[in-house]
């Protein structure tokens, strides 16, 4: 009996341990559930922002001309291959002359042809006027014999019409470069019979390059207010160019016109750029992107980390002097790199949770930790 007393109270103390156990647990879990949550959290600064846009760009040689044929005949010589420079007046192909030497030897001879009849019309009009003073004939031979001087002198000047035409042809044989450049393609070769305006090749010049360019809009309403707002900034405004291969153009452009009308189709306004091309890096056809960079000054940031959006709107949480976390909604602007530019609702050095935004609810205390975010760059894209 004495057995079975010990034994039975043991177990009723192992029953006792185990329920002020279990009673420690649910309060130890109360109290973690009751516990605020600790949130990272960032204090909302200005600074002054460079934000750049990019639009794509269509880059053209300043000068790219066709080169053609204005004369007849088989081309009988190239001096220049594809890719070289040349400098203006350079002889670049050669069209067969022999044809156009010939024409201008029969323009040479029908002058002299002409002239001699001058001489003859000369000679015949003073006869007359002799014979006329002496009563022999009537006076109006005189009128005939001037006629036919003057006749003479037309033949004269259309002879030496030709001859210019045929000079100028003779010297249409020789193709000249038109200025300083670079030669493209060549399609035809030696023995080629050319026609007039047979294209022989282009020439591009490529010292400098425009860049072609649309903006939306309201970025150029607002580039435009920022140019009447800071005009000190806007004369010494520089763009810069990324290539193909995203590499930036190491030599700044600046905008130099622009067209004078919205495209009705695209909203658009078209933009002129011009680049220093010492190098001849850039070709005529080329495509890379402008870059465009305004700066705002005293830019209230908030990092898109800390906003959630509710029915479009955009809201953060915004923590009070006791830590207590408040829904507040903003309105944001240009968004650029990993902030937003603050437009109203939320103020400099104000405080919001920075993540973890699905553990909050408005009017909940938390535990504010300094959120450990990327060191900040005063250049942003704008998306």
């Amino acid at each position: 009996m004495a057995g079975h007393g010990t034994l039975l109270a043991s177990l009723t103390a192992g029953l006792l341990l185990l329920s002020s156990c279990g009673k420690d647990d649910d309060e130890t879990a109360k109290k973690e559930e009751s516990a605020p949550p600790q949130v990272p959290v960032v204090a909302l600064r200005t600074t002054d922002q460079r934000l750049y846009h990019e639009h794509v760009a269509d880059i053209q040689a300043e000068r790219n001309v066709e080169v053609r044929a204005k004369v007849r005949g088989f081309l009988e010589h190239i001096y220049v291959d594809e890719g070289k420079f040349v400098k203006k007046g350079q002889p670049l192909f050669r069209i067969q002359p022999s044809e156009y030497q010939n024409q201008l030897a029969r323009a040479k001879a029908a002058e002299t042809a002409a002239e001699a009849e001058v001489a003859s019309a000369k000679v015949q009009l003073e006869r007359v006027q002799l014979l006329v003073n002496k009563n022999i004939i009537a006076k109006t031979e005189t009128d005939l014999a001037r006629a036919n001087l003057r006749t003479a002198q037309s033949h004269v000047a259309e002879a030496q019409a030709r001859q210019s035409t045929a000079r100028l042809n003779l010297d249409y044989t020789l193709v000249r470069a038109p200025f300083d450049g670079i030669i493209n393609r060549i399609p035809l070769k030696v023995g080629s019979l050319i026609e007039e305006t047979t294209l022989l090749t282009t020439v591009s010049d490529l010292s400098q390059v425009f860049a072609y360019f649309e903006i939306p809009e309201n970025e150029y309403l607002e580039l435009m207010r920022l140019r009447q707002e800071h005009p000190e900034r806007s004369n010494s405004d520089t763009i810069a160019l990324v290539l193909a291969d995203n590499s930036r153009y190491p030599y700044p452009g600046y905008i130099e016109t622009s067209e004078g009308e919205i495209d009705e189709n695209t909203g658009s306004i078209a933009f002129r750029a011009r680049f220093d091309n010492p190098q001849h890096l850039l070709k005529h056809g080329a495509t890379g992107r402008v870059r465009l960079t305004n700066v705002v000054s005293d830019a209230l940031l908030v990092p898109q980390k800390a906003v959630f959006e509710i029915q479009d709107k955009s809201y953060v949480y915004v923590l009070d002097s006791n830590n207590v976390a408040h829904t507040r909604s903003f309105v944001p602007g240009t968004r650029t790199g990993s902030d937003y530019v603050v437009k109203s609702g939320l103020k400099r050095g104000e405080r919001v949770v920075y993540e973890g935004t699905q553990e909050v609810k408005d009017g909940l205390k938390v535990v504010p930790r300094k959120a450990e975010i990327p060191p900040a760059t005063d250049v942003a894209k704008v998306r």
